[in-house]
């Protein structure tokens, strides 16, 4: 025994991987034996995964409705028409008959101009024109009884129509020594005071013309073909009630420095109550399309980062009178944007909408829908 101990002990030193192989068998079976009794053992229970529950969500029906697509724009006030009267005589100014910011009518005075002699001068033209008809009417009279050349009768006939001249002449100058109004409208600004001396062609007033007034704006290339001349637009002036008037201009030629189109609206303004030269906020109506209006609160994104809501589709009620959906996105298409609300299209007749817990459900979740 004692010789047999050694020869063993030798035999494992020189081949260790052997006694590596049966201790690790020995724990392998060893491990089995345990987890066999553990399994058959009849007081230990296997846990059992737990179901999780389905989140709530409180869905609203909407119903489309027929609603106006309209783009607003920012526009500026300005006169039907304006005119610069500038001096068509020179002369000085004698009389400004008019107040400036005066309303005025269709051929009103507004300046006089001194006329200096130009009232003799009128009457001694008339005089020389008197003298010279009858000179020709004698030259005429000679001519026909052969008394007189055909010389003599040209330069009697020329002196008479220079005559005639010169009275037209002296009545422009007297007429035009007086500015009239040329429209209906009112003295913006004089640019002359009494005793100045005005030439040929120097401005002198200013008249305006805000009834009907006009609404200058710009209107992107996007919706430029969507516009009809006097097609109704809505105007919103601070301070004051909203007015209806009417697109009477379109431009057809796009500026180069902001790529939009300019627009005129014409609005009524009796008495000339609202002045040019304020901001007004316009709004145009482009077609009429089938939407919803949702509040904003309603609106969710998408794991893409798109902006849409998200409704309920395959809605059933179960045994226990649980309803139970799916959850699906919709990308929105924004119609008109409100101050209460926005309006949406691309629906059925009606949809339902998550409106409390969309952000705790994504696109294709099993939910119980609480009808709102």
């Amino acid at each position: 025994m004692d010789k047999a101990s050694p020869s063993i002990l030798s035999f494992f030193s020189y081949r260790p991987w052997i006694l590596s192989g049966v201790l690790l068998i020995s724990l392998v079976l060893w491990l089995a034996s345990g987890l066999s009794q553990a399994h058959n053992s009849p007081g230990v229970k296997t846990a059992e995964p737990q179901a999780v529950p389905l989140a709530k969500v409180v869905v609203e029906t909407f119903h489309v409705a027929p609603v106006a697509r309209s783009i607003s724009l920012y526009g500026r006030t300005a006169p039907d028409r304006q005119a610069t009267l500038a001096a068509q005589v020179a002369g000085q100014i004698e009389t400004l008959l008019v107040k400036k910011g005066s309303v005025v009518k269709k051929g009103q005075p507004l300046i006089q101009l001194d006329m200096a002699d130009w009232g003799l001068q009128l009457n001694k033209a008339k005089a020389l024109l008197a003298v010279r008809e009858k000179e020709f009417t004698a030259a005429k009279a000679l001519k026909k009884r052969g008394l007189q050349g055909e010389v003599a009768f040209s330069l009697a006939e020329a002196t008479l129509l220079e005559a005639r001249a010169r009275v037209r002449n002296a009545e422009h100058i007297l007429t035009n020594t007086q500015i009239v109004a040329p429209f209906d409208g009112i003295i913006e600004q004089y640019a002359v005071e009494v005793g100045d001396f005005v030439s040929i062609g120097d401005p002198m007033a200013t008249v305006v013309d805000l009834d009907p007034l006009v609404i200058e704006a710009d209107v992107s290339e996007r919706h430029i073909h969507k516009l009809d001349l006097n097609q109704v637009a809505h105007v919103n002036f601070i301070g004051q009630p909203e007015k209806e008037g009417t697109l009477r201009y379109i431009s057809q030629l796009a500026s180069p420095a902001t790529n939009t189109f300019a627009i005129e609206i014409e609005i009524s303004n009796p008495n000339n109550q609202i002045p040019a030269g304020i901001s007004a906020e316009v709004g145009i109506e482009l077609d009429t399309q089938s939407a919803i209006k949702i509040t904003p609160a309603m609106l969710a994104l998408d794991e893409s980062g798109n902006l849409g809501v998200k409704t309920v589709t395959n809605r059933r009620v179960q045994d226990d009178q649980t309803e139970l959906a799916e959850v699906e996105f919709v990308p929105i298409q924004l119609v008109k944007a409100q101050s209460d609300g926005v309006w949406l299209s691309g629906f059925d007749k009606q949809v339902d909408i998550i409106t409390v817990g969309q952000g705790f459900v994504r696109d294709g979740d099993s939910v119980i829908a609480v009808q709102q």
